[in-house]
């Protein structure tokens, strides 16, 4: 099991030294009030400016080593990562999947982030954050993670050990159609268990037993190997942390997901007609 997350009262006590970078992954207009000392970055700033395909990771490492640099970050540095978890899509499971991806030794994420800091009342600042730059040098893990070819060649074959993981909404995995997207439905083979189930109402996640009984009641086991995805792969890195914290260890993502899978007509598909039906609040329509 990681120990993945930091509780708001020790990184209170933390705030100010000189080896912690402190990541808000919030839009830059929510950022206009932060935590003390927090520098601003999105995981868009790390995708591939060349795919129509948000969530692919850039290629380019050195390109995003300057950009980690360019927050801070060394290879010493002890991370956090905070967002509002009630307004967003797992941001900060993607940063943190990123920097693991990445190979950086000290990673975690600030449980119930801004919205647990605000309503402790903790103190908080409206300037810009621009430290000196860090010295960090990526050392990539491509276990954590799964390209689309990779991932085609899979679900041709019989594959009882490696369970696909859809973190998606129920209407998405059924087949509900998204503007923007050519096709609709989900990579066969995989099951769904949307995103957005570990929380308590103070945006915390929820205690470990139940986060691992969630898993357990959807068949997974610590001894199969998991490959999370999701639209844009933001929703499946969240997934993927929550995973590992419960002591799950072979687990990695497919960052270009749906957003890349349905654009790819080599790659199959699949609908839940009668799913989309009843969660749509529909009946089917009758043969006439």
């Amino acid at each position: 099991m990681e120990n993945m997350f930091i509780d708001t009262e020790t990184l209170s006590q933390n705030l100010g030294r000189e080896d912690l970078v402190l990541i808000d992954v919030r839009g830059r207009g929510a950022y206009s009030s932060h935590i003390p000392g927090a520098v601003h970055s999105t995981w868009h700033e790390y995708s591939d400016p060349d795919s129509v395909a948000k969530g692919i990771v850039d290629p380019n490492i050195e390109r995003i080593q300057q950009r980690l640099r360019a927050i801070g970050i060394h290879d010493s540095s002890d991370i956090v990562i905070y967002s509002n978890p009630f307004d967003n899509w797992g941001d900060e499971g993607r940063m943190y999947w990123m920097l693991q991806y990445l190979g950086h030794p000290s990673v975690r994420i600030l449980d119930g982030g801004w919205v647990k800091w605000v309503k402790e009342q903790r103190p908080f600042q409206h300037e810009t954050v621009k430290p000196a730059p860090g010295n960090f040098s990526p050392t990539v893990h491509p276990e954590l993670i799964v390209l689309k070819d990779a991932l085609k060649k899979l679900v041709k074959t019989s594959h009882p050990d490696t369970i696909l993981l859809d973190a998606r909404s129920v209407e998405e995995y059924a087949g509900k159609e998204i503007d923007g997207l050519p096709r609709a439905g989900h990579i066969p083979s995989a099951m769904n268990l949307p995103w957005n189930r570990f929380l308590n109402p103070d945006a915390t996640v929820k205690p470990v037993e139940d986060i691992k009984k969630i898993f357990e009641d959807h068949g997974l086991r610590p001894d199969q190997e998991i490959i999370t995805y999701c639209l844009g792969g933001i929703r499946a890195a969240w997934v993927y942390c929550l995973l590992r914290y419960v002591g799950y260890g072979h687990v990695k993502t497919y960052p270009g997901s749906w957003w890349e899978w349905s654009r790819d007509f080599a790659a199959p598909t699949e609908k839940d007609v009668k799913l989309l039906y009843k969660v749509m609040n529909q009946d089917p329509a009758k043969p006439s």
